[in-house]
Order: C-alpha cells, then sequence, then structure tokens
C-alpha cells in the first residue's frame, strides 16, 4: 500500500468501518464512475481473482443441458488457482467467509463444468498468434455445441507477460458465429486496462474481471467482476455452494436469489478495496498526457540502465513479426516489461530466477515473479523476471518534471542492474 492509501484507510477505520453492505454498494458506484461506465452494468465483489471465477459459471449455469465448457486461455499466465476455480471446485483449504474446504473438491451447484485449456504460448515459450488462438477457440466452442454445452470463452488482457488475445476483431467474429451459445469472460485482473478498452469489452455483453492488488496498487486479495446486467437478469439464483465463498453484499445487485446468500461481513476486506479503489480514482484524474510521459520515461530508462549496458533481453508482449515497436502495442500494456535474465551469470534457468526474486524482495527490490515464457537450447525454462508501474507510482512520477521523473526511473533501474549483477 501506499502511504496515501494506508491514510485513507486509517481515516475510515477511525471514524468506524462502514456497514457491509452499505460501504460495498458505495464502492460499486465509486468504481463505475472511475471507468465511465453507465447504469448498463452492474459489479461484483470476491476476496480474489480466483474467486471471480465463479461468478460466469453461476450466470450460466441451467443454459444449455449438457453443462457448462468453460475454456480458459493462458491458465500459465494468470493464476495458478483458476485451474480448480474455473473447473467449479474450491481452490482452497478455506473460504473467504472461513469455511473448511479441500481444493479439487465440487462446490455444490456448480456440477458438470468442463474445463479446456488454450495456451497462450506455443512449447518454445513465444506467443501464440490471435488467429492460432481463435483457431483453438473455434474447435472448443464446436465441441461445446456437440455435447449441449453452453461456452465460457476467457479473453485475456494483460497476462503475466502483457499478452492480450484474442483481438476485438476475432471476439467479434465468435460472437457472429456462435450468438448466445457463448458468453465471453475477459481477464484483465492486472488491472492494465484502459476505460475505453474495459468498455468496448462491456458493450460486447463481456464479464471483466479486475484486481486491485496489481497495476491499481492495493494491497493482495480483493478482486471484483464487471456484468452486464443483460447476463444477471437471465441467471440463476446463486447455488448453496456459493453461500460457502460469497456473502449477500458481495453479490451483483438484481440477481434473481441474491437475498438466499448469508449476511456475512468482512470489515478488511472492504478496507483492502478502499485502498484499491482510492488509489484507481486518483490515477483516473491524471490524464492520458502524463500517463504516456510517464510510461515514455519508464521505457528509456529500462532502455538505458538495463537493456543496453546489461546482457538482458525483453520478452516482447506479443507474437513474433505481429509489431515491431513495443509503442504500437496498447498503452496500458506498456506499463509492464518482462526481462530474458538466462544470458545473465547465475540466473540462467526459472529456478534461478525464482531465488534471485526472493533475495531481491529481503534486500527490498520488488520485482515481478518470473514467468515461463523463455525456452533454452536445453529444453529447460530460462530464467525471467518483470518491472511493472503500478498506479500510485505513476501519480507520483507524474508530478515530477521531466528531468526529475527521468532521474527517479534511472536511479531505481541502476539500482536493479547493481542487485543483478550483469554487463555486457
Amino acid at each position: 500500500m501506499s502511504r496515501d492509501a494506508f491514510a485513507h484507510v486509517h481515516a475510515i477505520a477511525a471514524q468506524g468501518i462502514p456497514e457491509y453492505a452499505e460501504g460495498l454498494d458505495h464502492l460499486r458506484g465509486r468504481i463505475k464512475r472511475a471507468y465511465a461506465l453507465g447504469d448498463k452494468c452492474e459489479v461484483g465483489f470476491a476476496a480474489s481473482g480466483t474467486d471471480l471465477e465463479y461468478l460466469p459459471i453461476a450466470a450460466v449455469r441451467g443454459r444449455a443441458k449438457g453443462g457448462v465448457h468453460n475454456i480458459l486461455l493462458g491458465a500459465d499466465e494468470v493464476g495458478s488457482g483458476c485451474i480448480h476455480s474455473a473447473h467449479g471446485h474450491y481452490f482452497a483449504e478455506q473460504t473467504p467467509l472461513g469455511v473448511a474446504t479441500k481444493p479439487g473438491v465440487q462446490v455444490p451447484g456448480l456440477e458438470r463444468v468442463f474445463l479446456a485449456d488454450v495456451p497462450v504460448r506455443c512449447g518454445e515459450g513465444l506467443a501464440r498468434t490471435p488467429a492460432e488462438v481463435l483457431a483453438d477457440f473455434e474447435r472448443q466452442i464446436a465441441i461445446a455445441h456437440e455435447n449441449e454445452r453452453h461456452a465460457l470463452v476467457h479473453v485475456v488482457h494483460g497476462s503475466k507477460t502483457g499478452l492480450i488475445l484474442p483481438d476485438l476483431e476475432g471476439l467479434d467474429y465468435l460472437r457472429s458465429k456462435w450468438g448466445g451459445e457463448v458468453t465471453f469472460v475477459v481477464d484483465a485482473c492486472q488491472a492494465r486496462i484502459t476505460t475505453e478498452a474495459l468498455r468496448e469489452y462491456v458493450e460486447r455483453d463481456a464479464i471483466v474481471f479486475l484486481t486491485g492488488s496489481k497495476f491499481m496498487g492495493g494491497p493482495p486479495f480483493n478482486g471484483f467482476a464487471i456484468l452486464p446486467r443483460s447476463i444477471i437478469s437471465t441467471a440463476q439464483p446463486p447455488s448453496g455452494g456459493l453461500a460457502t465463498i460469497f456473502a449477500r453484499a458481495e453479490w451483483p445487485q438484481g440477481w434473481q436469489g441474491r437475498e438466499n446468500l448469508t449476511e456475512s461481513e468482512n470489515p478488511g476486506l472492504l478496507l483492502r478495496y478502499e485502498a484499491s479503489v482510492f488509489e484507481l480514482e486518483r490515477f483516473q484524474k491524471i490524464g492520458m498526457v502524463q500517463v504516456e510521459r510517464v510510461i515514455d520515461a519508464f521505457e528509456r530508462a529500462i532502455k538505458e540502465a538495463l537493456l543496453d549496458s546489461c546482457a538482458i533481453r525483453m520478452v516482447r508482449p506479443f507474437p513474433k513479426g505481429q509489431r515491431e515497436e513495443a509503442e504500437t502495442h496498447p498503452i496500458e500494456m506498456r506499463t509492464l516489461v518482462t526481462l530474458d535474465l538466462s544470458a545473465v551469470p547465475g540466473v540462467r534457468t526459472f529456478e534461478d530466477a525464482q531465488k534471485l526474486h526472493r533475495k531481491l524482495a529481503v534486500d527490498g527490490i520488488r520485482l515481478g515473479q518470473p514467468v515461463k515464457c523463455v525456452r533454452l537450447e536445453d529444453n529447460e525454462w530460462g530464467g525471467t523476471l518483470r518491472i511493472g508501474l503500478s498506479m500510485p507510482q505513476m501519480v507520483h512520477l507524474s508530478q515530477l518534471d521531466n528531468d526529475a521523473l527521468s532521474a527517479s526511473l534511472h536511479s531505481d533501474m541502476s539500482r536493479i542492474a547493481a542487485a543483478l549483477q550483469c554487463s555486457k
């Protein structure tokens, strides 16, 4: 948490934490205003991005007699527990409500959920093209159709390495071909998404996942979903098993049977949302001109202090040959850079990078965890780490003049370079 967000949360706690349902309803309005979403959608809350996976399953269960065909995209680059929750299973030893469970056990009422995983990278670690992903989606939707299942298709807008797959053109193609047999879920849990991109998805009746702990810069374990009212209006009441996971106030308003959930409260979760939405509102006020200025300086500092002086290369957040310059990628993806460290002495493998990541954290340098996206000649996964800006960082940096902005970012990148002990 930033100092400002901590002060904001501390002030709320000192005045008396609001009643849970009232506090969440207030946050719903603030989120919709921050993203200029209007009233055609609603907000559902969860204790994590992984718990959000239950919402779209609940929204479409009962639509087809064969069940739900949940097509996950890039499970390796979204979240480890999502394999369980996207299958309609519990993923932890207990739920957010404190109910004891076991990973892999079925959530009552979420039976007949069939899971398919479409990779975002090939076996060599290279990003796949939108056309390749789209072809896999088509095959999986056809399987769902043949088995009389409703297809949930996951779109990734900002994976751990900044991938966006498929593109809007591909999404529109699937919508026009398969119509009501398909519902789209956009995993934007990194929250590296512009207001315009978010609204593009909502206008296409997609459910969008976000979390407050990545780019938003809030505390861990708080997620929310933007759900079109058209989906909520046709959803069945939440199953009994969902009452072990969600409190009534967290469930989207207007959902039939919402009152069947418990009235339990989670004041810690409410305060975590407060910190994250505080950062979102501050960030949305700084304007795109300042956002671009900070990102340009961020990229220059990485190039000059790391790429030009160290045995490091950048893992591009798009398929090889698709876009030659990073500047053509959506601006929100330029706030995250994945570094290939496999040529740096002592950081050759993925396991080496994991050890380094832990050591750097102890030393006060907090980078993004390694991701398996670089394949070495001996077939091992290469060492990677990620550097990302957050909303609170961007708010702070936007207040600096150009010289101070450049000096601040170069100082950070030089410190990282020194910690890596790398040189060409």
